[in-house]
């Protein structure tokens, strides 16, 4: 594989994608939900911290169902830190999986689909780089604004939760050692699976709006995680963390092979808008 051909096509959709804000608004727009309001809204709001008994009931399961350890630091806490620090760093955690699956998709969603709607994509496909480096260079532009716009979100997560609960606390809670593995470990994994599956759709379908609503789906793994971790099943700690990190690994190698194996051009081109 040649690098060099690869970023090629990466310039091309990085320009592409720097103009459209019907790709650029959902990427902007949801981690802000996600860093500043949703954090905001927990430590703020009056009528969180007076939960009712439903949902006392909710945390108290799910507190029941942490590691002994992370136990024994709640144990010194009162009702309202406890929720606080319990929402904050484990509750919401699984939902910044969903910010690079989120910003990859709606970048991946254009990557073909798009290049058909603007007519370009017979250009594209005549261009001479193997389909390796022409999925490779694909998969590059989705996943590195993704991972730019993940890293600015934890930062400014961090930056919002440290700033509202510093008092409270009496000491930073982020970052720690689980929000590093899954923001710098996990997530790209995650990421770079979702844009393999996304490409493989994009190639496949006429439009744009088309591709990322069938992609909508994979946030549903995601959802999943958040359930189980909510009921105790699964805590994303360390260990658990890695070891997801190693399946994503594998699972990223087997889709780009199976993207390069089922590419065909001449399909794509007849399934043109």
């Amino acid at each position: 594989m040649r690098i060099e051909k690869a970023l090629l096509v990466f310039r091309k959709d990085w320009r592409e994608i720097s103009r459209n804000w019907q790709v650029l608004m959902p990427i902007l727009v949801v981690p802000l939900l996600f860093t500043v309001a949703i954090p905001a809204a927990i430590i703020l709001i009056p009528g969180l911290m007076n939960a009712p008994t439903s949902s006392t009931a909710f945390l108290g399961l799910m507190v029941e169902n942490l590691p002994g350890q992370i136990q024994a630091q709640l144990s010194g806490m009162d009702e309202n830190q406890v929720m606080i620090y319990v929402m904050l760093l484990y509750f919401i955690a699984p939902f910044f999986l969903v910010i690079p699956v989120m910003a990859s998709s709606v970048i991946a969603s254009d990557s073909f689909a798009g290049e058909k709607e603007r007519k370009t994509i017979e250009a594209l496909l005549a261009t001479p780089i193997t389909d390796g480096e022409l999925l490779f260079g694909k998969a590059l532009v989705s996943f590195v604004p993704s991972m730019l716009v993940t890293g600015g979100s934890f930062l400014l997560y961090s930056a919002t939760v440290d700033l509202l609960t510093y008092e409270m606390f009496g000491r930073l809670l982020l970052p720690n050692l689980e929000w590093v593995l899954l923001i710098f470990g996990l997530a790209p994994t995650v990421s770079l699976a979702g844009i393999g599956l996304t490409v493989m759709i994009s190639a496949r379908v006429k439009g744009f709006k088309e591709a990322q609503q069938i992609s909508a789906v994979l946030v549903v793994p995601i959802l999943m995680m958040l359930f189980a971790q909510a009921s105790g099943v699964m805590l994303f700690g360390p260990l658990m963390v890695g070891a997801l990190t190693l399946v994503f690994i594998l699972v990223d190698i087997l889709l780009f092979r199976l993207g390069v194996k089922i590419f065909r051009r001449e399909k794509i081109l007849s399934q043109r808008g």
